[in-house]
């Protein structure tokens, strides 16, 4: 929801940025690749209770992310770096509520589950609508340089990392941000499959 705000936002730096890293000869997949690995450690510091370290890691992943995708623009986007940065963006997300659970238990294990299961619905309804709008060569008026279709919705990634941010920042309040969290990803699941099949239905396939 937030996304197209944040992006325009945050650009302009990221732009200049790009653009050194771009004279340097450094590649937008080893941007993506590395901050995917750098972000993996936030699991360990959040397992241990090291909150703060782990917000930095996150933080650091986050910035990456974006820093990729404004050298893709300098340098030319490619399938390989889309696909590489929708996967370790799932994967990374993911994990980082795995941290949690290992932080706490039993106090954390649950509601991490159920957090879970609804970034399975995020993502599933997300990539399945990507594939359907490819292959039906719809295309997306909002994200133009996105390699994929990209669904929009409540919980995008500038709602996720605020809501990291929250976990990491009051982590006794793990559970009731997460259940929060969990309802507003089913909610944009659900209008992501009402959205795909009304859109569907208005281009049928040829």
């Amino acid at each position: 929801m937030l996304d197209r705000w944040s992006t325009a936002l945050v650009r302009p730096a990221l732009h200049l940025v790009a653009q050194r890293l771009n004279t340097l000869g450094i590649t937008p997949n080893q941007i993506t690749v590395s901050g995917f690995f750098i972000g993996l450690l936030a699991v360990p510091a959040l397992a241990t209770h090291s909150y703060i370290l782990a917000l930095l890691f996150i933080c650091i992943n986050r910035t990456m992310d974006g820093l990729d995708g404004a050298l893709a623009r300098i340098q030319g986007t490619t399938d390989v770096g889309g696909f590489l940065d929708i996967v370790l963006d799932f994967i990374f997300y993911a994990a980082i509520i795995v941290g949690f659970a290992l932080a706490e238990p039993a106090a954390n294990a649950l509601t991490a589950c159920l957090l879970l299961c609804s970034f399975m619905a995020t993502g599933s309804s997300f990539l399945a609508f990507a594939t359907i709008a490819a292959k039906q060569n719809i295309e997306n008026p909002v994200y133009r340089n996105k390699s994929m279709y990209y669904l929009g919705g409540l919980t995008e990634g500038t709602e996720t990392i605020l809501f990291f941010i929250a976990m990491c920042l009051l982590p006794d309040y793990f559970s009731r941000i997460a259940l929060v969290f969990t309802v507003l990803c089913v909610i944009t699941a659900v209008t992501r499959v009402l959205a795909g099949v009304h859109t569907f239905r208005q281009h049928p396939e040829a």
